[in-house]
């Protein structure tokens, strides 16, 4: 039985095609418009994809190179009411199946359906499994099993994977996973942090220079890209790389020859490149910050890591984890936690993900000292107050001020919560940081002690929200 996704907007196509699906024996899951399918994608494994091209969101040929870079490398027939021949090219170009005209008879789809599923079959049996190098990622929900089958196809080509998904997720441990399960694990990781590199500097870093070619270039450098020769490049936040540089990048990524700045002769370099990124790369495709060609060429393979609150499984498992490793890091006792204490964590929505996780229960350790037990009063004082209802707050009559339970200057018109959501996290990002540098006159490895974030997400922010830096 095979795990089968329709995305069609017209409910009587989507019933017509699960229908015909279900009477052959296998399972449907049905979405009518390109988030909903890409929500699908992310959750769960499917072995074929129906794909309508006109969608109320879109044109189905925009997710068909997500649908097949997705960890399970599904089966997509084009099902469309347009006969459109240019939409077909593209999409047998990008790897689909069939493509299958509306109005359509039971065996215009059941033979390509069979066809694809026969050809899975086949191609499943000449797998062979493969024991996958973990490297301290940690989980068995389904999501980061879906995750691993895309490690697994990744490390057996040289196809350059674009890594996406929220701050603190694990992208640097996942393109470390893709490196150290291929032919290149012995071999240089070479890992980039894009929201470093000066901007006047960029060249230089990555391609290398020739001794006096620029002022204080005292002594030769190969550069990043060469010391990663028969390795792998990570780009980290490869959506901060300035558009500056993006051109002469993308001829290295065709052509894995540059000259170093200053140099008379190219050289080679034959790396294999991840990219990962927090940022939406198409919307600044749209608004001209990031070129269409680069990312077509950094999303061959694409992974999606997903945020802690959609696998929230996994958190006994990490937090395990955790306190072995703070065990052995610190030569502590082992310590046990109460059903509460675990409960809180699950509870919570993990906006900073694993990396917050891992902050959180090193918080807890540290604040239990000699108990054997952690318990809620052990986390930061945000996790306790969580549960907390302040709808219904007492009158406090020491307070001149009166108490607001309205949205402010939202009038009867209420946003998504979602966007709400995001703007008010956002404003407090903005005055946090502001705060932190402040603090801090601007010291950047105390602002990360502080605050918790990596210096290459700490830089990421200030640039976001253009904090100014404070000096002492």
């Amino acid at each position: 039985m095979a795990d089968i996704l329709i995305i069609e907007d017209d409910p009587q196509i989507n019933g017509i095609l699960a229908r015909i699906v279900n009477s052959m024996g296998h399972e449907t899951d049905q979405a009518f418009d390109l988030s909903e399918g890409l929500q699908s994608i992310r959750k769960k494994i499917y072995d074929v994809v129906f794909l309508d091209l006109t969608l109320p969101d879109g044109n189905g040929l925009q997710i068909l190179p997500d649908i097949l870079a997705s960890p399970a490398s599904p089966e997509v027939i084009i099902v469309t009411g347009t006969g459109d021949q240019r939409g077909a090219e593209v999409a047998f170009k990008h790897g689909a199946w069939a493509y299958v005209q509306k109005p359509f008879l039971i065996e215009d789809v059941a033979l390509p359906f069979t066809r694809a599923l026969q050809y899975r079959e086949e191609k499943r049996a000449g797998e062979r499994p493969k024991l996958l190098v973990r490297d301290g990622i940690i989980g068995y929900s389904s999501a980061i099993r879906a995750c691993f089958g895309l490690v697994a196809q990744a490390a057996v080509t040289d196809a350059s994977v674009l890594i996406t998904g929220e701050t603190g997720t694990g992208k640097e441990l996942f393109a470390r996973a893709i490196h150290n399960n291929s032919q290149r694990a012995d071999n240089n990781f070479v890992v980039v942090d894009c929201t470093a590199l000066p901007e006047h500097l960029v060249e230089s870093t990555l391609f290398g220079h020739e001794k006096g070619s620029f002022t204080g270039a005292n002594r030769a450098s190969i550069g990043l890209v060469r010391q990663a020769d028969g390795g792998t490049l990570f780009l980290d936040e490869i959506g901060e790389l300035p558009l500056s540089i993006q051109k002469s990048f993308l001829r290295v990524l065709q052509e894995h020859r540059f000259r170093p700045v200053g140099g008379q002769q190219e050289v080679n370099s034959k790396f294999r490149l991840v990219a990962a990124t927090n940022r939406d790369l198409d919307a600044m495709v749209r608004d001209g910050h990031f070129r269409h060609d680069l990312l077509f060429r950094l999303r061959s393979l694409h992974l999606h890591l997903p945020p802690l609150r959609e696998r929230k499984e996994d958190i006994k498992d990490l937090l395990l984890h955790q306190i072995v490793k703070a065990q052995k890091a610190y030569n502590m006792e082992v310590k046990g936690f109460s059903p509460e204490f675990l409960e809180a964590l699950t509870d919570y929505d993990w906006p900073g993900n694993v990396r917050e996780l891992v902050n959180a229960i090193d918080h807890a350790l540290a604040s239990a000292g000699d108990s054997p037990t952690l318990y809620p009063k052990h986390l930061p004082t945000h996790f306790r107050l969580q549960d907390i209802d302040d709808g219904d707050e007492p009158e406090d009559v020491s307070s001149e001020a009166p108490v607001h339970t309205s949205l402010p200057n939202l009038g009867n018109n209420l946003p998504l919560l979602k966007n709400y959501r995001d703007e008010a996290i956002a404003k407090a990002e903005a005055i946090y940081l502001v705060e932190l540098m402040r603090q801090t006159r601007g010291k950047i490895k105390e602002a990360c002690d502080i605050s918790g974030l990596s210096e290459s997400r700490l830089h990421a922010l200030l640039k976001k929200y253009d904090t100014p830096r404070f000096r002492s």
